[in-house]
């Protein structure tokens, strides 16, 4: 703490130290970290596109147990209206069987 406060007390060597030191060691630090952090975003990636993959996969077969849905309910449908229809028609039939002796 010592050191800025000195700094910002007018000791201009002090200041100039820093400056200097800033200025060498800053493509230093950078270098070394840019280093560091290349595999670790190589890694990130690979990650990234295990999960897209994944997700993608799991997308497609849900749409596929979805498709597997809709076909049985379309299927039970049109099972339920071709019964509706023969009950329909048979009960019309009866009606009709019915109204006929009443007529005669």
């Amino acid at each position: 703490m010592a050191l800025f406060e000195d700094l910002f007390k007018g000791k201009a060597t002090t200041g100039i130290a820093i400056g200097l030191g800033a200025a060498i060691l800053t493509p230093v630090v950078i270098s070394v970290l840019g280093g560091a952090a290349r595999p670790l975003a190589r890694a990130a990636v690979k990650s990234g596109i295990i999960v897209y993959e994944k997700g993608k996969e799991t997308l497609a077969e849900f749409g596929e147990v979805m498709d597997d849905l809709v076909a049985e309910a379309r299927a039970e449908l049109e099972k339920g209206q071709a019964q509706g229809a023969a009950i329909t028609g048979s009960v019309a039939g009866a009606d009709a069987a019915a109204q006929k002796p009443d007529e005669a």
